[in-house]
């Protein structure tokens, strides 16, 4: 099939865009974040220590940076749907093989697969999700907000799913967990399969254009420090919650809020998204995610941790959403996937050094001070993204 035999999706927007966005609920939602819900069992099972348990989210995130790096070069050899949906079918296969092994080796290449796969996906499906939203002036916040549900949708299924695997079969069933992700995972993925589209605007450019990164510079500052600030939150929190007394229930119900966050971010933030231009609108998105994890830090309540759930579900991914809306609001169509893609890599490197770092402090202070790192990087973070200025938006050099 050729791009030329792809319906328009000009037609139906919100749509295709909703089925763009089980790419990223597989990746993330799912291939990245269900890990926090099956480690605290691996670690009682395996016998792994926080830095052992963080080190996987960092193989993961160095995967995450792989992918970012090398997907312009994949989008322009593939095509941007193609790169979506290979990103996808990569990250189901890696969660088949976390069931697989318990082997270190085994399991860590699993988590750099799944970090690859799912990079290419995001930035191969959010340059398209940008192409279609732009199709629709007036609605183009919204639609491209709708891509960025899709790790709300991996969050919640992995919740109703994982904490009750784990209390049905016991300790040790953590690899049942895995095998369960891998074939709901794998129906999730068939949509994409069998609903195919592209645009015109799918191509890239020959050859790939320049981007000035000087211009740019606190707002990839504040986006590292929003990587390194996040992952630590998304890691130990369910860790948090168990010691804290929280059964499959209360796991399950604190990471759905997160996902129903996530679902309700288009529709909070959609005005605000509209305004991108600057980094003020990032700003003020981390910042919230901030007052999210810094809530878990006065206490282990019920109220407290649904409020600090759905907060940084919220907010976290509205950050996301609004990376891709600089890109659009500041660059032109044809630089998107290369600026997405620095985005990416900027956000990959955060990640890299989140987890293992604070992974190796929990193991020496406590899970508390996990949670200390990630709402001090985080309100860093929002800090200089509201340093960054709009930029002119002028043809990027060949």
């Amino acid at each position: 099939m050729t791009s030329a035999d792809f319906p328009p999706p000009s037609a139906r927007p919100a749509r295709i865009i909703l089925i763009l966005a089980l790419a990223p609920a597989i990746g993330l939602g799912i291939g990245r974040f269900a890990y926090s819900l099956v480690l605290p069992d691996m670690r009682d099972s395996l016998g792994w220590s926080y830095s052992t348990a963080g080190f996987m989210n960092t193989v993961n995130a160095i995967g995450y940076l792989a992918g970012a790096l090398g997907a312009a070069s994949f989008v322009r050899r593939h095509g941007l749907f193609k790169t979506t949906w290979i990103g996808a079918i990569a990250c189901v296969v890696s969660l088949a093989l976390c069931a697989l092994s318990a082997n270190f080796f085994i399991f860590s290449f699993a988590r750099l697969v799944s970090g690859f796969g799912a990079a290419i996906a995001f930035v191969g499906g959010g340059a398209l999700a940008a192409t279609i939203a732009q199709s629709r002036p007036a609605q183009s916040a919204l639609l491209l907000s709708l891509f960025y549900t899709g790790p709300g949708t991996g969050l919640i299924v992995s919740g109703l799913v994982s904490p009750f695997i784990l209390q049905y079969f016991g300790p040790g069933s953590w690899w049942i967990v895995w095998v369960a992700l891998t074939l709901v995972s794998a129906v999730m993925a068939i949509p994409l399969l069998l609903n195919r589209f592209d645009t015109a605007a799918n191509a890239a450019p020959e050859a790939a254009p320049h981007i000035r990164l000087k211009p740019m510079l606190p707002y990839l500052a504040g986006y590292f420090l929003f990587g390194a600030g996040y992952i630590a939150y998304m890691t130990f929190m369910i860790a948090y919650v168990r010691d804290a007394g929280g059964d499959a229930v209360a796991q399950s119900a604190f990471w759905c809020l997160i996902g129903v966050g996530a679902y309700a971010s288009p529709w909070v933030w959609r005005k605000l998204m509209a305004r991108g231009e600057s980094g003020m609108t990032t700003a003020i998105l981390i910042g919230v995610t901030a007052i999210g994890t810094g809530l878990a830090l006065f206490g282990s309540s019920p109220t407290l941790l649904a409020g600090s759930a759905f907060v940084f579900g919220n907010a976290f991914f509205a950050v996301v959403t609004a990376t891709t809306a600089f890109s659009r609001l500041n660059y032109p169509a044809v630089a998107w996937p290369r600026v997405i893609g620095i985005m990416t890599i900027t956000f990959g490197l955060g990640q890299t050094l989140g987890p293992f770092v604070t992974g190796a402090v929990t193991d020496v202070m406590g899970l508390s001070y996990a949670l200390n790192i990630s709402t001090a990087a985080l309100a860093l973070g929002a800090v200089l993204c509201a340093l960054q200025r709009p930029l002119a938006k002028s043809p990027p050099r060949q």
